[in-house]
């Protein structure tokens, strides 16, 4: 399975960014979707999934800001994140789970500052 994540960079506080996270490799559609996030010095935390059915979870910290959203016609999920905060720094990870398979992508890095 191979997780290609794109569209971190560095952003100001207040600003946007859109990451995406193509699959390849592994069915797709009946998986478990998300995205990690680790800031440095800290633990690797989660910051949204989406199920199968659609079902979204986020951190408390994103909730209001940030949206997952999934196409299965593309194999990709997507993590619209808005109103970004010099918090939200971290190296930010594709997730996919389905049973026992989990996997993670290499992650790419969103910086907030100005």
């Amino acid at each position: 399975v191979q997780l290609q994540a794109s569209g971190g960079g560095l952003v100001q506080p207040g600003g946007s960014l859109r990451l995406s996270c193509a699959a390849s490799g592994a069915p797709f559609s009946r998986s478990l979707m998300g995205w990690y996030r680790q800031a440095p010095g800290e633990q690797r935390e989660l910051v949204a999934v989406v199920t199968s059915g659609g079902i979204k979870t986020y951190a408390d910290s994103v909730k209001g800001r940030f949206t997952i959203s999934r196409d299965n016609a593309k194999n990709t999920v997507y993590l619209q994140m808005n109103t970004l905060k010099t918090d939200d720094t971290a190296v930010y990870y594709c997730y996919y789970n389905l049973g026992t398979r989990t996997y993670w992508g290499r992650g790419t890095l969103v910086t907030v500052s100005s």
